[in-house]
């Protein structure tokens, strides 16, 4: 009875470090020079969907909408980052291309995307990898600032001001 008691008291004590560890990472926005990089380099078009994951005040969707006509949905589990970043889109003009959702992104269905963008640390990075891989279709093009993804190469990488920006593509399956 108290083996049981131990391992579900430990069960919900690793549940809850993983949420705070998804809540721990710091925001930091992107610079707009950087944010203009990351599009340019994923070849955004108007015909593109954007994800991006843990994303802020929203400033890469918003600027996927505005500059390439791009739809765009902003990942975030901050309540606050979320209001901030329908704020942005309203004064920005593009609440009828974009969205802001309230989530973990690792439990979130990001299989419509046609670009995904990534502003996280390399460690979540490669966990994400797999929902990436799994997710996406062939072809969709994964940005990243300033962190890799580990062994999985990028295409492309560019510097940008002094911040490294790396590209995929999900392969064929």
């Amino acid at each position: 009875m108290k083996t049981h008691k131990i391992f579900f008291l430990l069960m919900g004590f690793c549940f809850a470090w993983v949420e705070v560890m998804a809540q721990d990472v710091q925001y930091v926005p992107t610079r707009q020079e950087v944010v203009e990089a990351m599009l340019d380099l994923a070849n955004v078009t108007e015909s593109d969907i954007v994800y991006d994951l843990g994303c802020g005040d929203g400033r890469i969707v918003i600027a996927a909408a505005r500059k390439y006509g791009a739809q765009g949905t902003g990942i975030d589990i901050d309540p606050k980052r979320i209001e901030e970043s329908n704020a942005n889109a309203t004064q920005a003009g593009v609440t009828d291309k974009v969205k802001f959702v309230e989530a973990n992104l690792f439990e979130s269905d990001i299989s419509e995307a046609t670009v995904v963008t990534l502003y996280l640390l390399g460690s979540l990075n490669q966990r994400l990898r797999p929902i990436l891989m799994e997710q996406l279709k062939p072809g969709t093009r994964i940005v990243s600032h300033a962190f890799d993804m580990g062994d999985w190469k990028p295409e492309k990488q560019i510097e940008v001001d002094g911040a490294r920006v790396y590209m995929w593509t999900i392969p064929e399956k």
